[in-house]
């Protein structure tokens, strides 16, 4: 299993002989590289270099920084690893933890440091504000608000003008519902089965994932409809993907048609004509679904699905939480790689760069239509301290081409990954698009029956003690890396 994972690493890191294991951290640990040299391999990983040397911590032992998380924090709140990291310092792609230990950041923070941890243009924005203004919530004016919500609204196509800034994703997508259920007049809400849109007590009705649902209602009047996956659902093959990957699965499709589109949409139709009134509020979707593993649907799915949608009275909702900004490189916003133009969008995570920060953006229509129904107030939203460092990120994004860097070097780390999934049994899949990209570990190509949690958590501890950070998605290893990624990083 290292063995495969190593190859996995080969396009991403340099490779140094055996003897020179111990010259700089981090390396493989000295058991995961004995799992390696057993298995006949004599090179190991190594980090690029770095010239960013973090302060030395002097914050609290890790043994107590353990008994105040078990004594004080709630047990729901978990950590990745057998020994989770005590992170410290972050420089761009870099993270550094209490022990001196260099990681490379390919999961970003789950999707949210978008142009680097603690990018300098960044941080000099961020220090100016905080001696300028901190807050003065939405019932005042202040500069940086307006100066934020004319960039944004600048890269949205028309009619989607009017800004909603709020604090989290999973705010921003109540704030959906609740826009689309005043424009409408409608109650049901249609999701993907997979699909991950919040954890509040009302998006847990959109988010489909068992691990986040219990034994109590969540989000009244949502309904879930089957996910269009054509890589584990029943229909489909990669060519059916807008991914610069295919797979052994073959396409038999005449030219300009997806059988696995028609038999996706044939599932939604009955989604709404029999779990759904006659008419409805709206249908949310990611892009591309993230949580769920990198999921990404037949083309002209969208299209589709949208035009139903609406034949019902009902708005459509992208949720541009991790595919926006610039993430999957050929366009800024992952709806307008589906050639659709939604009445809701949705955003977080990237927008701020870690900073709390969200938006909803939608038509003056719609937001006419909540304004007649109530008055909304946010007591954090747009904040000055947010709207300056947001300013500062679209900034950064457009300075350093970042949009046209994620499709470069997303294009190449997919190509290099994809040879290395024709070349392992347990490598079922390769999919993405610029910087989101999925890697899916299965038994064997044949059944596609998915690789043991503790084989996946292994391989995640071996990336980590090799210096690398992934994420996980279920049985999914998640490739999210920040859009300043580069062929330097490699």
């Amino acid at each position: 299993m290292t063995l495969v994972w190593r190859h996995l690493l080969r396009p991403l890191c340099l490779v140094t002989s055996a003897p020179r294991i111990l010259e700089m951290r981090p390396f493989l640990s000295r058991a995961s590289w004995t799992s390696v040299t057993k298995l006949g391999l004599h090179t190991r990983p190594r980090m690029p270099p770095c010239d960013f040397i973090p302060e030395r911590y002097q914050s609290l032992g890790y043994n107590r920084v353990l008994e105040i998380h078990k004594e004080h924090l709630s047990p729901v709140v978990t950590a990745y690893f057998q020994k989770p990291l005590l992170l410290h310092q972050g420089h761009m792609e870099w993270l550094f933890d209490a022990e001196g230990n260099r990681y490379l950041d390919f999961f970003s923070g789950i999707v949210t440091v978008s142009v680097g941890h603690c990018h300098p243009k960044v941080n000099a924005v961020a220090q100016k504000q905080l001696g300028r203004l901190w807050h003065t919530s939405t019932v005042f004016f202040h500069p940086p608000m307006h100066e934020y919500a004319e960039k944004l609204a600048a890269l949205l196509p028309e009619p989607l003008k009017v800004i909603f800034l709020v604090n989290s994703g999973s705010e921003a997508n109540e704030l959906a519902m609740l826009m689309a259920r005043a424009h409408s007049n409608n109650i049901d809400i249609i999701s993907f089965r997979g699909a991950y849109h919040g954890c509040s007590p009302y998006t847990l009705g959109l988010t489909n994932v068992g691990t986040y649902k219990m034994e109590l209602p969540g989000g009244t009047g949502c309904q879930p409809t089957m996910c269009p996956d054509v890589f584990r659902g029943p229909w489909g093959g990669s060519h059916c993907r807008d991914s610069p990957v295919q797979t052994i699965r073959k396409c038999s499709c005449a030219p300009d048609c997806c059988q696995a589109k028609d038999q996706y949409i044939e599932q939604f139709k009955d989604t709404l004509s029999t779990s759904v009134a006659k008419s409805i509020a709206g249908f949310f979707a990611e892009p591309i679904q993230g949580v769920n593993g990198v999921v990404q649907y037949p083309k002209g799915f969208l299209k589709e699905a949208f035009e139903l949608v609406r034949a019902r009275g009902g708005v459509c909702i992208a949720d541009e939480v991790q595919t926006g900004f610039g993430r999957l490189g050929s366009h800024f916003w992952g709806f307008q790689t589906h050639d659709v133009l939604p009445d809701i969008v949705t955003m977080a995570k990237g927008i701020g760069n870690g900073f709390p920060m969200a938006a909803v953006v939608t038509t003056p229509e719609i937001a006419k239509s909540l304004a007649k129904r109530l008055q909304y107030f946010n007591t954090f939203g747009g904040n000055p301290m947010a709207c300056a460092i947001g300013s500062a990120v679209l900034e950064v994004i457009k300075e350093e081409n970042l949009q046209e860097n994620s499709q470069e070097v997303g294009t190449y780390m997919l190509l290099k990954f994809a040879k290395l999934r024709d070349e392992f049994e347990i490598v079922g899949d390769v999919r993405g698009k610029g910087l989101m990209i999925g890697i899916e570990m299965v038994q064997d190509k044949m059944s596609r029956r998915p690789l043991p949690r503790e084989e996946v958590n292994q391989i995640h501890e071996d990336c980590k003690h090799m210096g690398l950070l992934v994420g996980r998605g279920g049985i999914f290893s998640q490739v999210r890396e920040r859009l300043v990624f580069t062929y330097r990083s490699r």
